[in-house]
C-alpha cells in the first residue's frame, strides 16, 4: 500500500467522536469500530478523572503507556497535554491512528486546532468544527448567513485556501432564545424579530464574529452584545438580558429559565475541510474515500 496520508483530526470532544464515527462507517471494518469505540471510551474515562468525577488507580504516565502500544502502528496513540482547567492538570488526548478505506492509508492526527494546520498548509485534509471558519474566516455582510452550504462563498480567497467538503451530522444549534415579554404576542425569536429589536443580545465572548456573521451587521446595528459572567450559566445570563443566542440541543433548560426557545441561526458540526493549494492524486483519493454522503448533515457543498 503507498504512504499514508495525514489528515489532522480533534484531539478529544464530540468532534474526534464524529470524526472517527464516519472513518468506521465509510471503511465498514469491525477493526474501525473497535477502534472507534476504544479511542471514544478511553477519552471519555480521561475526561472523568480530569473533572475530578473519577479517582484513577495509577498516575497519567501508568495510563499512558497502558494505553499506547507504538509498536503496532494500527494502535491508537495518546498523549498528554496541560488542560485550561484550574491547576492545569495534566489531560490524555488522542494523538494519532493509522487506519486503512478502500485501498487508501490515512494517518490520523491529533491537533489541538485542526483547522488551522491546514491554513499554514500542514495538512491537505482536517476535521473541525465549522464554528471555527465563521469565527476566522469567514467574511462579515450587511445580510446574514442563511445556508451553511453559503460557508465557502464567504471566504475570501486571498485569506485561506482552505473550504468546507461536507458535514458530518453531528449537529447541535447556536439558537436565538428570549424571555416571552420581550416578544409580540404571538412571534416568536427568530430573525425577523431580531430585525427590529433594540437592545441586548447575550452570547459567548468567543461566538461574538459568528453571530455577527450568521445574522449580519444590518440586524445588528441596534443590538448590543453582553457577555456571561465567568461563573454564570449561559441560560441564567440570557433570561437577565432577555434575549440572547446559546448553543444548545434541547433547549430544556432554557425554558426552565423562563426563555421561549426560537429559531436555530446555525449548526455546530464537525466538518471535513481540504487545503485546496495541496492537491496531489493520493490526496484527491483520500477526499473520495472520506467525503460519503450523509442525509443527516445539512452540509454538503
Amino acid at each position: 500500500m503507498s504512504e499514508s496520508v495525514p489528515v489532522a483530526v480533534p484531539r478529544k470532544g464530540r468532534p474526534l467522536e464524529a470524526v472517527l464515527e464516519r472513518i468506521a462507517n465509510v471503511g465498514a471494518d469491525d477493526r474501525l469500530d473497535r477502534l472507534a469505540d476504544r479511542v471514544s471510551n478511553t477519552l471519555r474515562y480521561e475526561k472523568a478523572v480530569t473533572k475530578g468525577n473519577v479517582d484513577a488507580d495509577d498516575g497519567p504516565y501508568e495510563r499512558l503507556a497502558e494505553y499506547s502500544d507504538p509498536a503496532d502502528a494500527t494502535n491508537p496513540e495518546f498523549t498528554l497535554l496541560r488542560d485550561d482547567r484550574d491547576g492545569k492538570p495534566r489531560r490524555i488526548v488522542f494523538d494519532a491512528a493509522t487506519v486503512d478505506i478502500g485501498g487508501v492509508r490515512l494517518k490520523l492526527v491529533g491537533r489541538e486546532e485542526p483547522f488551522r494546520a491546514l491554513r499554514t498548509h500542514e495538512f491537505a485534509l482536517g476535521f473541525d468544527s465549522a464554528d471555527l471558519v465563521l469565527e476566522e474566516v469567514v467574511g462579515i455582510r450587511s445580510e446574514g448567513l442563511g445556508d451553511i452550504a453559503d460557508v465557502n462563498d464567504r471566504i475570501d480567497p486571498v485569506d485561506t485556501d482552505v473550504r468546507v467538503v461536507t458535514g458530518l451530522g453531528d449537529t447541535v444549534y447556536h439558537t436565538l432564545m428570549a424571555r416571552p415579554e420581550c416578544l409580540d404576542p404571538g412571534a416568536g425569536p427568530d430573525r425577523e424579530f431580531l430585525g427590529g429589536y433594540e437592545g441586548p443580545l447575550c452570547i459567548s465572548p468567543r461566538y461574538e464574529r459568528l453571530v455577527t456573521a450568521v445574522l449580519g451587521t444590518d440586524a445588528l446595528a441596534d443590538v448590543e452584545f453582553v457577555y456571561p459572567d465567568a461563573d454564570e450559566e449561559e441560560e441564567a445570563a440570557i433570561a437577565a438580558a432577555g434575549v440572547g443566542v446559546y448553543l444548545t440541543v434541547t433547549g430544556s433548560t432554557a425554558r426552565e429559565h423562563g426563555l421561549v426557545v426560537g429559531e436555530p441561526l446555525f449548526p455546530s458540526e464537525t466538518v471535513l475541510m481540504q487545503n485546496a493549494a495541496e492537491r496531489d492524486p493520493a490526496v484527491e483519493r483520500a477526499l473520495a474515500v472520506l467525503d460519503a454522503d450523509d442525509a443527516t448533515s445539512e452540509i454538503h457543498v
